[in-house]
């Protein structure tokens, strides 16, 4: 498994990548799978535009792929790299796609807290940790990191 240095790296290339899909008219969020090896198998950027589909979170995004590109045993060893923590909805599909571990920047409550009332993100206050809990086989969460940096990445956005 990658380590603290490497976990910082991949995190803000997720941040780094949230910025381009708002400047591409997206939402602020980006996913990077990176498998045992530090090797960038995926990544996605929100995918909200333009057809507006409120489910093209860049986590599902990249868990669909990978679920369908790469094998369990890939899978069960990356780390999954988002740029803020995973919506219950996805933290859902990085379990079902067998994703072994997660390292978010920006905490839920704290992305709630930047969105208020925003109609484009509706937040849920479910933690990724509760949903992952739940189920048969473990996946390891590691977050929030570098949070200030993450919540950077949003400012101005959801005015």
């Amino acid at each position: 498994m990658p380590g603290l240095e490497a976990d910082l790296a991949f995190l803000r290339r997720a941040f780094a990548l949230a910025r381009r899909s708002a400047a591409d008219g997206n939402h602020p969020f980006a996913a990077v799978l990176v498998d045992r090896d530090g090797n960038v198998l995926l990544e996605a950027g929100n995918g909200y535009m333009p057809g507006r589909d409120a489910t093209a979170h860049a986590e599902r995004l990249v868990a669909t792929q990978a679920c369908t590109t790469l094998g369990p045993h890939v899978l069960r060893t990356a780390t999954l790299y988002s740029s803020a923590e995973p919506c219950a909805m996805c933290a859902g599909a990085i379990y079902w796609a067998g994703i072994g571990r997660l390292v978010y920047g920006l905490s839920e409550q704290r992305l709630r807290k930047l969105t208020g009332n925003h109609p484009e993100n509706p937040t849920l206050d479910l933690p990724c940790r509760d949903v992952f809990k739940s189920g048969q086989r473990p996946t390891e969460v590691v977050g929030p990191l570098l949070e200030d940096e993450a919540a950077a990445v949003h400012e101005g956005v959801w005015r």
